[in-house]
Order: C-alpha cells, then sequence, then structure tokens
C-alpha cells in the first residue's frame, strides 16, 4: 500500500495558495493541511462565499484539504483553561467556529495545539487544566460529528506547555470525553517528552491515533535528523493506516519547495525500500 501525504501551508508563508497546490501536488502530496492564521486574523473574516473559492482552488489543483492546524494563533488573547469564564466561554465558540470553517473547506480533522492557550494560569493546576480541555471538547463534538470532523488532542512538549505534553495525557483527555470524534494523534517533533525510543507509543496507543506529523524532534524535515522513519512508515502500512502522513516542520530555512520535496523523496525512498523487501 501507499501512504497518503499531506503537508502543513505554512510552509510556503503567504505564497499564492494555487501555485502552492500545483507546486506540492507535483511533488506528490494530496492533501493541504491548512493554518487558519495564514488566510486571516480570524475565521469570522472569512465569509462562506470565500471559503468555498478556497475549497475550489484547493481541489481545482487536485488537492484535499486535509484538515486544519495552529488553531488559536489569531486571534490573539483566547485562552481555553482559563478561570475567566467570560474568556473561556468565548475561547471555546471561537473554536466550534473553526469547526464550520474546517467543513466548509471540505476537511476532516481539527489539531488542537495550541499550546500557549491552554497553559496553566491564575494558580491552576495542570490536571485542572486538562479537565477544562476535556469538559470543552466534550460540548464541542455533537457539532464537530454533524460536520464529520474529527477534534484531535495533539500533545504538545512541555517546553511549549505544562498541559498535556504528552501522548498519555492526551489519550487521557480523549477517554474522559469518550466521543467519536474526539480523538489524539502522534507527532514525532512533540514527542521530546516521551524520551528514549517512543515510537512505541503509536503501537500503545494506536486505537485513539487519526493522524500522524512526520518531522524531527528538532522540527526540521525528515531525513535531517535521526528519527527511524522507516520503523514509523512500516508500523503505518502494517496496520493498512489510511488516514494522512501530513509534514509539519519548523525550520524553514530551506524553503518551501525544497522542503516539501526533500521530505516526500525521503519517505518514498523508505516507502520502495519496504515495498522490496515485502516481495522477497
Amino acid at each position: 500500500m501507499r501512504l497518503k501525504h499531506a503537508i502543513c501551508s505554512e510552509i510556503f508563508g503567504d505564497q499564492d495558495l494555487a501555485r502552492t497546490c500545483r507546486t506540492v501536488r507535483a511533488l506528490g502530496y494530496r492533501g493541504l493541511e491548512v493554518a487558519p492564521f495564514i488566510l486571516a486574523d480570524s475565521v469570522d473574516e472569512i465569509p462562506l462565499r470565500r471559503r468555498r473559492e478556497i475549497r475550489e482552488t484547493i481541489e481545482g489543483e487536485g488537492m484535499v484539504c486535509s484538515g486544519i492546524h495552529w488553531l488559536l494563533v489569531k486571534p490573539e488573547g483566547l485562552h481555553l483553561t482559563t478561570r475567566d469564564r467570560t474568556l473561556r466561554e468565548k475561547s471555546w465558540s471561537y473554536l466550534s467556529r473553526l469547526i464550520d470553517f474546517c467543513g466548509d473547506l471540505g476537511g476532516h480533522l481539527m489539531i488542537l495545539g495550541s499550546p500557549q492557550q491552554r497553559s496553566t494560569r491564575d494558580g491552576m493546576t495542570p490536571q485542572e487544566a486538562l479537565g477544562r480541555l476535556a469538559e470543552g471538547l466534550a460540548e464541542l463534538a455533537p457539532s464537530a460529528r454533524d460536520r464529520d470532523v474529527t477534534l484531535l488532542m495533539e500533545a504538545v512538549s512541555s517546553e511549549e506547555t505544562d498541559v498535556v505534553s504528552t501522548l498519555a495525557e492526551a489519550v487521557e483527555v480523549v477517554d474522559r470525553v469518550s466521543h467519536s470524534h474526539v480523538r489524539t494523534m502522534f507527532d514525532c517533533h512533540n514527542a521530546a517528552d516521551e524520551g528514549g525510543d517512543f515510537l512505541h507509543l503509536a503501537e500503545r496507543y494506536w486505537s485513539r491515533i487519526r493522524h500522524v506529523h512526520v518531522n524531527e524532534i528538532d522540527g526540521r524535515h525528515p531525513g535531517t535528523g535521526g528519527v527511524d522513519f522507516e520503523r514509523l512508515l512500516k508500523f503505518l502500512r502494517d496496520r493498512n493506516y489510511g488516514g494522512w502522513v501530513s509534514l509539519e516542520v519548523f525550520d524553514f530555512q530551506a524553503g518551501g519547495e525544497r522542503i516539501a520535496r526533500e521530505s516526500i523523496s525521503y519517505l518514498r525512498d523508505i516507502e520502495s525500500r519496504l515495498d522490496s523487501a515485502s516481495n522477497h
């Protein structure tokens, strides 16, 4: 089987969307994971007509929107776990509107990273904040189901947040919510706190994982560091994973097109080796 490859839109900055889609489609990507803050300071500024145009542009270039991420970079000041009820409700309300935005683009996944917007404040504990995340996701889950969008609780390194920094904590949130449209994901870069051989976590929590981000621990693109991507891709293929393998990087120095080209070439070479091995 061949894995489905997607790429995160912020790698190309504010480059013309059609050009970005043409470029990555020619390289072999089929999904575009959209960062809303690249398009506007708030999705409230993107009317339905414009959303349809964005979707038509992506699909017109032979791609699909695989989902959205970097959800709460903008507008500024939102916070999901604060004890300030007014601000908390405002923040979750915006997240609910992001569900509609994702659905309008044809996406089916929303990656809830947003580390600064969930970290502890006002003297709260990480467990208190985790509980508020679970409560908020439980309230949004029916709306997500109605739009065929799955909310993914993402573990983010403790260098960025003190709330849900391991996959086990992300799974704790998922299990508290206990809804078909709330799951988690696996991100190599965000496994910095897991220690040692972190790839076994994908197997341990596989039943709750719906999405995969590929990157190096230091945030560069695959093939520039030490992550054992051959083992990861073999694991995904052995389980007939039909979801997206999405490229997300945090070091853009090499330039968007080079990052995209080198990454998919590296990963496809691994898949070719796996094919050869399985045929012998």
